[in-house]
C-alpha cells in the first residue's frame, strides 16, 4: 500500500529535482551538525566549563584562606602579587565594604552558572559575579567578614576556544560540502534538463539536431529511448502521409478520367447524378490531400499570428462570412504558417457551415497564447464533443455535401495544433453555439 506524503511537506519540497537532491543530501548533514553540536554542548564544553570554573574557584578559595591565616596588609599584598603573577588574577580588598542586598547582575548563561555552583562549594561566602560590564574579563566580589574581596579574572580563563573553532569548523565544512554537493548535482541535473527541452520542442514540432544522450547511465538510457521514439513517429508519420498522399494522388487519374468522359457525353439529366458522385470524390480526395499535407515536412519560424488571423478573417470576408476579429497586436510564436493557415481556415469554415456569424479572439493568456473561434449555431452536444474530431465523423451520419463536409475538417484542426505542441477543445460559445479554443505554448 502506498502511503500518502502530507500536503504541507509537499508544497515545502522545492519543486525542481535540483532543489530536491540537494534538500537530500544537505539534510542529514545538517541533522548530524545539530546532534554533533547538542553533544558538544551537553559534554564536552559543559566539562569545559565546570573545570575552567572550578579552578578559578579554587584559587579564590585559596587566597581567602590564606588572607586568613594572616590578616595583615603586608601578606594580603604579597598574596595579591603572587596571585597576580601565578594564576594571572587582579586581587584588591575593600576593608569594611558590604556587598548589595540585591544581586544587580543576572546569570544565566553556562559560565554564570557553573561558577556560581563552584563558589557555593569551594568558596561558601556570599558573592557577585559580573561577566558582561567588560569584555576581556569577569569580577567576582566575594563578601568577607571585614570587607569585600574583588578579583578580576581574564575571561581565557573561564572560557573556551574550542566552542568558537568548533562552530566555525562545522558551518566552514557544511558551506564547502554544500558548493560540492550544489556543483555535481548541477551537472547531474544539466541531461535531465536537455532531454526534457528537447522533447517539448519536439511536442511543438520544433526540429533539434544536435542532442547527443550525455550524463548518468539512466540518463542516457532515457535520452537514447527518446531518440528511438523520436524517429519511430517521424517514421510513422512520413508512412501515413506518404500514403494518404499516394492514394489520394492516384485516385486523382480515373476521376480525370471520368470527368473528360463526362464531359463528352455532354449536358443531360442522365449525367447530373453522375457529374455530382464525381465532385464529391474530387472534394473528398482534397480533404484526404489536406490531412495529409498536414503532417507534412513545413518548419516552424517566427510568425506574426495577430497578421495571419488577419489574413484568414480577411479571406473569409472575401467568401461572405460575417466574421469579426479581436486580437492583440504582435502576437509572436513559433510556427508552421501554412498548416496553421489551414486550421483556422477549417475552424472558421466550419463555424460558418452552421452559423449566421463567426466572432475570433486572440490573446496571451499566462505563458501562452489563446484563441476562440465562436459561433451562433445551433452548436454540438457535449457527449459528442470528443467524438467530432475522430476522421469522417459526421454528427447527422450521412455524407451529404449539403449537410456538411468530409468529417476531417476538425480532425485536420486539432492535428495541426496538437503538432505545435497545444490543443484544440469545443465548449458552449456565450453566443449560444460553439466555441473552439486554441491553446497554444510560446
Amino acid at each position: 500500500m502506498r502511503l500518502a506524503t502530507p500536503r504541507f511537506i509537499n508544497r515545502a519540497m522545492p519543486r525542481s529535482l535540483l532543489g530536491r537532491s540537494l534538500l537530500i543530501m544537505i539534510t542529514p548533514l545538517i541533522l548530524l551538525q545539530v546532534v554533533s553540536t547538542w553533544v558538544f554542548y551537553d559534554s564536552h564544553w559543559d566539562t569545559v566549563t565546570r573545570r575552567l570554573a572550578t579552578g578559578v574557584a579554587g584559587d579564590i578559595s585559596t587566597i581567602i584562606a590564606l588572607m586568613q591565616k594572616d590578616p595583615t596588609p603586608l601578606n594580603y599584598a604579597t598574596l595579591f602579587d603572587v596571585a597576580h603573577r601565578t594564576m594571572s588574577l587582579n586581587i584588591s580588598f575593600l576593608p569594611g565594604g558590604v556587598l548589595p542586598a540585591d544581586p544587580i547582575f543576572a546569570r544565566q548563561n553556562l559560565v554564570d552558572i557553573r561558577l556560581t555552583k563552584a563558589l557555593n562549594n569551594l568558596v561558601r561566602q556570599p558573592f557577585l559575579i559580573d561577566t558582561r560590564s567588560q569584555e576581556q574579563s569577569v569580577e567576582i566580589h566575594v563578601q568577607l567578614p571585614d570587607g569585600v574581596l574583588r578579583v578580576t579574572a581574564p575571561r581565557v580563563r573561564l572560557f573556551s576556544s574550542t566552542t568558537y573553532v568548533f562552530i566555525l569548523w562545522m558551518v566552514g565544512t557544511a558551506l564547502v560540502l554544500f558548493a560540492i554537493a550544489t556543483i555535481f548535482m548541477s551537472n547531474q541535473v544539466r541531461p535531465i534538463r536537455r532531454l526534457a527541452a528537447i522533447a517539448d520542442e519536439f511536442g511543438k514540432g520544433r526540429e533539434v539536431q544536435d542532442f547527443v544522450p550525455a550524463g548518468a547511465v539512466e540518463v542516457r538510457q532515457a535520452a537514447s529511448a527518446f531518440i528511438l521514439m523520436r524517429e519511430r513517429i517521424r517514421r510513422q508519420i512520413t508512412q501515413r502521409t506518404e500514403m494518404l498522399a499516394g492514394v489520394s494522388h492516384d485516385l486523382r487519374t480515373p476521376i480525370t478520367r471520368m470527368k473528360l468522359e463526362l464531359a463528352m457525353l455532354g449536358d443531360g439529366p442522365e449525367t447530373a447524378d453522375l457529374r455530382a458522385d464525381v465532385a464529391e470524390m474530387e472534394r473528398m480526395i482534397g480533404g484526404y490531400l489536406s490531412f495529409a499535407r498536414g503532417e507534412g515536412t513545413e518548419q516552424p519560424v517566427a510568425t506574426n499570428l495577430s497578421a495571419l488571423l488577419k489574413d484568414v478573417t480577411n479571406s473569409a470576408l472575401r467568401d461572405g462570412t460575417a466574421i469579426e476579429l479581436q486580437a492583440e497586436d504582435d502576437l509572436m510564436v513559433r510556427l508552421r504558417p501554412d498548416a496553421f493557415r489551414r486550421c483556422l481556415t477549417n475552424l472558421i469554415a466550419n463555424a460558418h457551415r452552421y452559423a449566421r456569424a463567426v466572432t475570433v479572439k486572440a490573446g496571451r493568456r499566462g505563458t501562452g497564447i489563446e484563441i476562440l473561434v465562436d459561433d451562433d449555431g445551433p452548436g454540438i452536444p457535449q457527449s459528442q464533443r470528443e467524438e467530432v474530431f475522430k476522421p469522417f465523423y459526421r454528427i447527422e451520419g450521412s455524407r451529404n455535401p449539403a449537410t456538411g463536409g468530409i468529417g476531417l475538417g476538425l480532425t485536420i484542426a486539432r492535428d495541426v495544433v496538437r503538432s505545435h505542441g497545444g490543443d484544440l477543445t469545443l465548449d458552449e460559445s456565450p453566443q449560444g453555439g460553439l466555441r473552439a479554443r486554441l491553446r497554444l505554448p510560446v
